[in-house]
């Protein structure tokens, strides 16, 4: 058993309603995650700042006791991984929202640190193609690792000649277009992807499907293109970026969703339960303003997210509020 916070959430939705709390208040005892089933833990709740004392935005999700996908590596994320007692050797994949320090800036962290964990053959690593303003993944890889990158010790990760074991599999997926990318699978889950609109800056919404269950990491979009409630249709958990307010002006929503925004993207996708990360200085603490603004869209349970928490998926016939 892990010693991190955790809460089934059938169980603590229930509760919350009966008692009129939000969700996330009441996750901050000391709990475990389960060693059975599907569980989605937070590493970092916040974003690249320096005042929030979180750990960027990042990702792990659970199957049986292992942790078998990481999405994004933000800063603080090494550690919290670290915190969680998961094993790289576990991992089926890692996969990127998009790039940038606030998304990869503990890779590096994270595979120094794997050296021992006997991991063997490859770990793939997804991320989305460039552009003029971002490299490819492949490309970002080559600069931060590669033989003349900025950690050049660590390029043999991207060989087999290396004292870890095994080697980094780097795959692009296309963040322009329309089309849905749909090739890989494990023996326990399946990814899919799509792109968003962010900026100018390629990113993806990534959907993990693990038997019955469907987690979507929409990451950081505007929505402008309107494709991540179709894509998140049904979903178990949606995860966004909660770093724009309700009163979000200008340069900044072409960027990220507001709160009516992403009420509204979870209503269509008819998701079971709002999961909100990259909680930045602009939302943390408006919170009652970003529920009653997502709440005209979307009825069903919110959680805040915090640092380390661990959430169980709700069995499929639990009915949630």
């Amino acid at each position: 058993m892990r010693p991190v916070r955790g809460r089934w959430l059938s169980w603590l939705v229930g509760i919350a309603v009966a008692l009129g709390f939000a969700v996330s208040a009441l996750a901050q005892d000391e709990g475990y995650c389960g060693d059975e089933g599907v569980w989605l833990q937070i590493l970092g709740s916040g974003g690249s700042e320096l005042t929030d004392q979180r750990s960027a935005a990042s990702y792990l999700v659970w199957i049986d006791d292992t942790a078998r996908l990481m999405v994004d590596a933000g800063s603080g994320a090494a550690l919290r991984f670290d915190e969680t007692g998961a094993d790289m050797a576990g991992l089926d994949a890692i996969v990127f929202t998009h790039l940038g320090a606030a998304t990869t800036a503990d890779l590096p962290a994270l595979l120094e640190g794997s050296v021992d964990a006997g991991r063997k053959g490859l770990l793939p690593v997804f991320g989305p193609s460039g552009n003029d303003l971002r490299p490819a993944i492949g490309d970002f890889v080559e600069r931060l690792i590669g033989a003349n990158g900025a950690y050049s010790e660590l390029s043999s990760f991207l060989t087999f000649r290396n004292a870890a074991g095994y080697k980094l599999s780097v795959r692009e997926v296309s963040a322009t277009g329309q089309r849905r990318w749909s090739r890989f699978s494990s023996d326990v889950l399946k990814l899919s992807a799509i792109p968003v609109h962010h900026g100018g800056i390629p990113a993806l919404a990534w959907r993990v499907e693990i038997g019955e269950y469907v987690i979507v990491f929409a990451g950081s979009f505007s929505n402008q293109r309107d494709r991540v409630a179709n894509f998140a249709k049904g979903a178990d958990a949606l995860v966004v970026s909660h770093a724009a307010p309700e009163a979000a002006r200008g340069e900044l929503r072409e960027y990220h969703a507001i709160p009516s925004q992403l009420g509204r993207v979870a209503a269509r996708a008819e998701a079971r339960i709002l999961v909100l990360g990259n909680r930045t200085s602009r939302t943390l603490g408006r919170e009652s303003q970003s529920r009653e603004a997502i709440e005209q869209h979307f009825t069903g349970p919110l959680v805040f997210a915090n640092e380390l928490e661990c959430w169980g998926l709700p069995d499929k016939e639990d009915e949630l509020p």
